[in-house]
């Protein structure tokens, strides 16, 4: 069965044909990032304008890119499926109506599906034999799961007693980890988005200065209090207003650290200081311990047969290192998507609509975007 994703949560347009709920057989991704530098974020009007200029294009391309072509009938589309939250309203709208036109058009069923439970599934995909996700079993024969959906707007543990089940058990009680690292680039001049140039200066300045002390910056521990309104566990939640303001008043202690330029040194291929980046290392190692901290603390509810970990986040390299150790002494397998999936793409927005056919139908046409839809909810 071959369905096509499509995907507009936030600033990229993407879709993707995908068959039998793993084999990605095209994926299209267009990024809005250069549109949004310039504000230091994304905005979501722009994001809108971007997806109604994209879209058809973005869709056509994937289709296009089938080998053989759609109008042989082994790539016929099957279903059309289409994140329909969360994420920013303007954006959601441009991918739920472009699918709702398409499934009209080609007679197929519509499937909407939830955005974090879309990346929870991203390690199932594959796009060549040789992948590991290749090799894996069937997601409905793994269980009970632990996954952990972290990016740029989540940053989310969910218990998964079978593949399609999910319930919360512990997330971030205000900034989600990738908002937590592009306003600390923001901070320290380091420019939008910050995702990747933290994990580059990090890991080049703990090559280079493996023995140094790091600052000593909170790890993401929640005010007492503050969870049981959450109604979740202390020890599974973490909370980044307290780090981010301990990075400011660091910076505000330290002006030298973003006013001089005396000094700079290539890290990771982004010209710094030395003070900089040992700044930037200690920020990530604490951003990075919070999540091993809850992560370990998860895996000690329940016999998990595997740690499931998605979003653009999970493609940092020291969050990649440190959660495999602690799986490794969990004694639990770590499933981590490749990398070209961690980020936001119609791949596994499709993948996972082969396993949720139960809920295409009319109603699916009648859906409206959902820009706070909570995970087990789809």
């Amino acid at each position: 069965m071959n369905i096509l994703g499509i995907e507009t949560s936030c600033d990229e347009t993407a879709a993707a044909v995908v068959k039998d709920g793993r084999e990605v057989l095209s994926n299209v991704v267009y990024t809005q990032i250069p549109l949004h530098q310039p504000y230091g974020g994304v905005v979501p009007e722009i994001a809108s304008r971007a997806h109604i200029e994209k879209i058809s294009q973005v869709i056509g391309s994937a289709l296009d890119s089938l080998t053989p072509p759609l109008t042989h009938s082994p790539n016929r589309i099957d279903a059309v499926a289409v994140t329909y939250g969360p994420g920013l309203a303007p954006a959601l709208i441009v991918g739920l109506n472009a699918a709702k036109g398409l499934a009209k058009s080609l007679g197929v069923p519509l499937i909407a599906v939830n955005h974090i439970e879309a990346h929870l599934h991203s390690p199932f995909i594959y796009d060549s034999p040789d992948d590991a996700a290749a090799q894996l079993s069937d997601p409905r024969e793994i269980g009970p799961m632990l996954g952990l959906a972290v990016s740029g707007g989540n940053t989310v543990w969910i218990d998964m007693p079978e593949y399609g089940k999910y319930k919360v058990i512990g997330e971030t009680l205000d900034d989600a980890a990738g908002e937590a690292f592009d306003k600390a680039a923001k901070l320290l001049g380091l420019g939008y988005p910050g995702g990747l140039k933290i994990d580059r200066i990090s890991a080049a300045y703990r090559e280079r200065f493996p023995n140094e002390p790091l600052v000593p910056f909170p790890k993401g521990r929640p005010r007492d209090g503050v969870t049981a309104l959450a109604g979740l566990p202390a020890e599974l939640c973490v909370s980044f207003s307290g780090l981010k303001t301990a990075l400011l008043r660091h910076v505000q202690h330290n002006p030298s650290l973003v006013e001089s330029q005396e000094g700079v040194q290539d890290f990771g291929g982004y010209d710094v200081t030395p003070e900089v980046a040992h700044v930037v290392a200690s920020y990530q190692e604490a951003i990075v311990q919070a999540i091993a901290d809850r992560t370990r603390a998860a895996l000690r509810r329940n016999s998990y047969k595997a740690f499931v970990l998605g979003g653009g986040v999970s493609l940092n390299s020291r969050v990649r290192a440190v959660l495999t150790k602690v799986c490794s002494a969990a004694h639990v397998p770590l499933l981590m998507a490749k990398p070209k999936f961690t980020g936001d793409n119609g791949a596994m927005v499709a993948g996972l609509a082969f396993y949720r056919r139960n809920v295409s139908g009319d109603a699916a046409f009648r859906a409206d975007v959902s820009p706070s839809l909570q995970v087990g909810l789809a």
